[in-house]
């Protein structure tokens, strides 16, 4: 009974029409203030995965190092994904929602990835102590490995960020339209932020081993131990270093896109919806 009364209940949320405009500013709000704000905990988590970990990369030392390539692609990053993700929802020919929203996350990740990959390999190598500046970074990314090193992590973050956001997106949605509106359609931003909370959280423990991996990689600035993709690198780590390293970062991680999820989303909905209201 529970169930179809959640099932009925997701029927009835009405369906908002799609607005690039509105998902452009709500995505970049919410990146740009999640990532901001969570972003000590990102640098413990990427100190925790780093080769010799927690304290050889730095410890609690310089905890907001790496901030500023965030604050720059934070926002376009995420604006990019929703407006990628919410067209994808609008125009792809396919009626049912799960399948719908699978391959819409697929498009966005893929899409922002273009702006959150450079941003990322920057951001942790500047995290674990192997750069001072976003200028001196830059320089020596250039100088030594060329533009496209930047985007030599683009494969591997994509393997974590799809399984993520194939668990995330869906789940999110799901657990929304059951329970985030009322029998008159209206929508609670606040409980929207909390399924958002409980979708991130799950997705972000099932995905921690994808993200020891990419991390890793990203930090290998020679390229020389972590070759041949992410399941090489799983199994390198897990012979050199046991099981156990694969889930490192575990708990900062899950409670950090747990917390980052409640604002991500509660800040993206409580946008949209004024956003909607002033027909953006």
């Amino acid at each position: 009974m529970a169930g179809d009364a959640a099932a009925s209940k997701a029927k009835a949320a009405p369906r908002q029409e799609f607005s690039f405009v509105r998902s452009l500013l709500a995505g970049a709000a919410a990146g740009a203030t999640v990532d901001i704000a969570l972003f000590p905990l990102d640098t413990v988590k990427t100190r925790l995965q780093a080769t010799g970990g927690f304290w050889k990369a730095g410890g609690f030392s310089g905890i907001y190092k790496g901030i500023l390539p965030v604050i720059i692609g934070s926002a376009p990053g995420s604006a990019l994904f929703f407006t990628a993700y919410d067209t994808s929802k609008a125009w792809l020919p396919i009626e049912r929602p799960t399948v719908c929203h699978l391959l819409a996350a697929c498009i966005g990740e893929s899409t922002a990835c273009l702006i959150r990959v450079p941003v990322e390999t920057v951001k942790q190598r500047m995290q674990t102590g192997m750069y001072s500046s976003l200028g001196s970074g830059l320089q020596t990314i250039m100088k030594t490995e060329g533009v496209g090193s930047l985007y030599s992590g683009y494969s591997v973050t994509l393997s974590r960020e799809i399984p993520f956001a194939l668990i995330q997106f869906p789940l999110w949605e799901h657990l929304k339209q059951s329970f985030a509106f009322d029998e008159k359609g209206q929508k609670s931003d606040f409980i929207a932020a909390a399924c958002g909370s409980c979708a991130g959280a799950l997705a972000a423990a099932v995905t921690t081993p994808l993200d020891v991996a990419k991390t890793r990689i990203m930090l290998d600035v020679a390229g020389e131990k972590y070759t041949g993709g992410v399941w090489n690198t799983l199994m390198k780590i897990k012979q050199e270093e046991g099981m156990k390293t694969l889930f490192s970062g575990l708990l900062p991680r899950t409670k950090m896109i747990a917390i980052g999820g409640f604002i991500f989303f509660g800040g993206y909905e409580h946008m949209e919806s004024t956003l909607a209201s002033k027909g953006i």
